[in-house]
């Protein structure tokens, strides 16, 4: 398959996606039949042309896997794989992103467990500035070499990155064994030990609050009911998590005892244990039970939530030479949330068309993403929610102001400030005068001076310390003076 160079970590279009579902689900039909060999086809043109999606990277490799049946890859592989690891080199060198995952897929084929070229693909995600990719190219290398120091170094820095500070240590300890002399690892093991005291204790006080964010489902938060529901199961001795596994070993084929563990953790926030959970779910269930899917994407959701808190809480302890470098990764890391959440939404829109309240967190995302024409249709698909139609009202004035449709920007803006004397929700203060200041603003801009001076006086008298207010009135009574 030949691929033209091009920026392969950009976000894919509505339809490049669409596309990609469908040969990804061809895929999984063929694994079912046992076609490894077609099936390694399609996942590899899934993975080469959204190299960030992990979900078409486990497929692939999971595909392979069980086409060598355990086996570490051919016996054949020799030559033919360093050919493919020398392309994998020559082409991320050149950033040429498509034909350097091209030729690692090709490599992986002939061994999926070869860590040169598993390193090689981590090191173009982190590039790309694919985090949750590149860990898992790793944790598939230590997989097939769990005592080389190479890898494990690699892993550990980029575990502790992502705030999975046990994993971190445990490959810094390895490091540690290959070699004694190595000052990084006893350095990075008690720095690490630190760093997971601080974030622990910070993040167990704000767990709560998290867990009942907009757009969280709360399957994963049903723990104590089903520890009340199994009062008089047997073997209450033992611990509810090891019930949860008995019942998995007693039922393999029943999805429900997989669920069931994979709350625990989700609940405990053990991300990698859950992951795992699920994946073996997915293996009994397939791709089409939606309980297993909507599980993954929460681990996926709060994978990268947990990897901005960690950045943002290292930049604010940062030294002030390395705080430029901390703040870009903040940032950075921000845009690969909203793009997973993205993804996530997009997803979830699908599945289910008329839901409002998933249009809209849709919308917010492809907003937040700079992607304002494709956002504008699915927040108008939002409207009439009466908790969220203030927003999304506010957020299509947002929109319609960003491509100078001013006229349509302002009519929502003064819609939103309508629909905010109904709203009962707990943001409907703020975001009426949020809409109060938009819609003063754009009508200054525009040089209709009566309706800017209504809204801005009306926002006045709401906060007269509201942002800029006050001196937004006295330009307004300059321009008249000047005309």
């Amino acid at each position: 398959m030949s691929v033209e160079p091009n920026n392969a970590a950009a976000p894919l279009s509505s339809s490049s996606r669409h596309r990609l579902q469908k040969v990804f689900e061809h895929g999984q039909r063929c694994v079912a039949k046992q076609d490894h060999d077609y099936a390694n086809q399609l996942f590899t043109q899934c993975v080469v042309e959204d190299p960030a999606s992990i979900v078409y990277l486990q497929a692939f490799l999971d595909n392979l896997e069980k086409k060598f049946a355990g086996k570490k890859g051919s016996k054949l592989a020799g030559l033919k794989i360093k050919s493919q690891r020398s392309a994998l080199a020559k082409a991320a060198a050149k950033g040429d992103w498509p034909t350097a995952f091209q030729a690692g897929c090709q490599a992986l084929a002939l061994s999926p467990f070869d860590s040169q070229t598993l390193v090689g693909l981590a090191d173009a995600c982190q590039e790309l500035s694919i985090n949750e990719c590149q860990l898992y190219y790793l944790k598939w290398a230590l997989r097939g070499d769990a005592k080389n120091p190479v890898v494990n170094r690699r892993a550990a820095l980029q575990l502790a990155r992502m705030g999975q500070f046990d994993q971190a240590i445990a490959c810094w300890q390895r490091v540690a064994v290959a070699k004694p002399e190595d000052e990084e690892a006893r350095h990075a093991i008690a720095q690490l030990s630190v760093e997971k005291t601080i974030y622990v204790g910070g993040y167990e006080a704000n767990k709560s609050k998290a867990a009942g964010e907009e757009g969280e489902p709360s399957g994963e938060f049903r723990v104590a009911q089903l520890a009340k529901q199994e009062e008089g199961a047997e073997d209450l001795s033992l611990p509810i998590e090891e019930r949860f596994k008995k019942s998995i070993t007693d039922n393999p084929a029943e999805t429900e005892a997989y669920l069931n563990l994979a709350d625990l953790y989700l609940h405990e926030d053990r991300l990698d244990e859950a992951d795992e959970v699920l994946s073996r779910a997915r293996q009994v269930a397939g791709s089409g039970d939606f309980d297993v899917t909507e599980r993954i994407e929460n681990v996926r959701l709060r994978r990268a939530r947990r990897q901005v808190e960690i950045a943002e809480q290292q930049a604010q302890q940062a030294e002030e030479d390395a705080r430029e470098e901390a703040d870009t990764l903040v940032n950075r890391l921000r845009q690969q949330a909203n793009q997973i959440e993205l993804e996530v939404y997009a997803a979830r829109s699908d599945r289910e068309p008329d839901s409002t309240r998933l249009k809209f967190e849709l919308g917010v995302r492809l907003k937040r993403a700079g992607k304002i024409r494709e956002a504008i249709p699915v927040l108008q698909a939002a409207r009439g929610d009466s908790r969220r139609n203030t927003t999304v009202l506010l957020g299509l004035g947002e929109c319609f102001q960003r491509i100078e449709q001013f006229k349509l920007a302002l009519s929502n803006y003064e819609q939103a400030i309508e629909s905010a004397q109904s709203d009962r929700s707990e943001t409907a203060a703020e975001t009426h005068k949020l809409a109060l200041y938009r819609a003063g603003v754009l009508s200054t801009g525009m040089r209709e001076l009566d309706r800017a001076e209504r809204y801005l006086t009306e926002l006045a008298g709401l906060d007269f310390g509201y942002r800029d207010v006050a001196d937004r009135l006295d330009k307004i009574s300059s321009l008249r003076d000047s005309g």
